[in-house]
């Protein structure tokens, strides 16, 4: 079994996010990988205006699920439900998704579809550059409340701006109707609503939920291994 992270919206360096549970993966004989996303900046290729959007996220996710035949669980983050819904569908080593804090489309629909209207108020969006980015002083406080403090200090270097053009991009297919999930509800989240977690997690096969923030793999890597091993 190999495991394929899929990061969420306004980072990078999927790897370092996904760091502290891979470890424990590993020690397990358990392999991972993180897609660098190109809306993220990750390809060489600026973001905003012009640039890598949902598409370009989707074919970069999409390439590493067909690299290999061997049976794969796909973790989607946050945003990376989006990608992780066309991603996914139709490869055949893909043997379940595991959604954590994820947006969770059906076909036709897009991240903006999922909101008031309005930007989060975490979110700083610069409509010139055509970017959006998580606002690095609300950082700690939204998404990383429950980690330690060197995991604290680290993660404003790994923040990205993303090409906003994601926000709007539908998606054309919707991989957790055909394939095994599991919604995992992170209770203390303060980015996406448990309220709308709860939401999503309706249209997934089974439900776990654990009293955690954003990045549970980052504040309690154990649990989200030993979930993984059960699937």
């Amino acid at each position: 079994m190999r495991v394929v992270f899929v990061h969420g919206a306004c980072v990078r360096d999927g790897t370092w996010w996904w760091h502290r549970t891979a470890e424990l993966l590993q020690e397990r004989g358990v392999p991972s990988v993180a897609p660098a996303l190109p809306s993220c900046g990750e390809a060489g290729l600026p973001g905003g205006v012009g640039g890598p959007g949902l598409p370009e996220d989707v074919a970069a996710v999409r390439q590493v699920l067909q690299d290999s035949d061997e049976p794969t669980i796909v973790v989607a983050h946050s945003y990376g439900g989006i990608i992780t819904a066309e991603a996914a569908a139709g490869i055949g080593s893909v043997r379940h998704l595991l959604l954590i804090s994820s947006y969770l489309p059906e076909v036709g629909q897009s991240l903006s579809e999922f909101g008031d209207g309005s930007p989060a108020p975490f979110l700083d969006v610069d409509p010139d550059a055509g970017t959006f980015g998580v606002r690095p002083e609300l950082l700690v406080d939204t998404f990383v409340q429950d980690c330690d403090p060197e995991i604290q200090a680290q993660a404003a270097a790994h923040l990205a701006r993303q090409s906003v053009q994601v926000t709007g991009q539908p998606v054309g297919a919707a991989a957790w109707q055909q394939l095994p999930s599991t919604y995992l509800i992170c209770a203390q989240d303060r980015g996406t609503p448990p309220s709308l977690q709860r939401e999503f997690a309706r249209r997934a096969g089974s439900v776990v939920e654990l009293d955690a923030g954003h990045h549970p793999f980052l504040s309690q890597p154990a649990a989200v291994r030993d979930l993984l091993l059960s699937l």
